[in-house]
């Protein structure tokens, strides 16, 4: 494994980590070494591995168990078509997070169990705000409660591609919190887990709609000026 230029250390570090993967060095299921022994191989910090992982994490390759560590979960690189899905507009993205929260909400209410909503509000209850830690932790905290929703919905592909986008997600979230869009709040996010609750798909559906109209409608005045 060759060491991490200095020019931008982490995508360095997760090109290198890429490459070992995608080459086989470990294979599928297989632990890869931990945090330390990762800073020594690649001649980075400790922090620098923790982010190249967190990249390859959200583009699929690897899988961090809590406890356990962190696994290969796959040795095909989808980073170049996530490359082109964070390329696209704005609006496209949203309305593509909009499709995906709306079927994940509506099969959430009719599939969750208790355990589900003990997950999703929970994880509600520790989204706070952007002042509780700031926007990066908030967002941290945001996209956990949106991804408990579409673990509820029980559809494993849909989980999948959830976890590829989740790094077009990430940026339709910075849009919001960084002041171009409206943030929906904690009443809107509270609606959608009332409607999975009372297994109700209809009106879960209605509620992801009424979370995402603001902001889809501002991007569509955005694009007409």
């Amino acid at each position: 494994m060759q060491p991490a230029s200095r020019t931008n250390l982490t995508d360095s570090a997760t090109d290198s980590l890429r490459a070992e993967i995608i080459g086989g060095r470990w294979g599928i299921g297989e632990r890869i070494p931990n945090e330390a022994a990762l800073s020594d191989l690649l001649s980075v910090s400790r922090g620098t591995v923790r982010e190249a992982v967190r990249v390859l994490v959200s583009q699929g390759l690897l899988d961090t168990r809590q406890g356990s560590g962190t696994y290969v979960r796959s040795t095909v690189d989808s980073s170049a078509a996530l490359d082109r899905v964070k390329r696209t507009g704005l609006r496209d993205q949203w309305e593509a997070r909009a499709a995906l929260d709306l079927e994940a909400a509506r099969l959430a209410a009719l599939r969750r169990t208790p355990a589900d909503l003990d997950q999703m509000r929970r994880l509600l209850a520790e989204r706070g705000t952007v002042a509780d830690g700031g926007s990066e932790a908030f967002i941290r905290r945001d996209l956990a409660f949106h991804k408990s929703v579409v673990a509820a919905s029980g559809n494993r592909a849909m989980m999948e591609l959830y976890d590829f986008f989740t790094a077009a997600i990430t940026e339709t979230i910075h849009a919001t919190i960084d002041g171009e869009l409206p943030e929906p709040d904690q009443q809107a996010h509270a609606a959608i887990v009332d409607a999975i609750a009372a297994s109700d798909p209809d009106r879960a559906v209605a509620a992801v709609r009424a979370f995402m109209a603001p902001v889809l409608a501002q991007l569509e005045r955005l694009l007409s000026q």
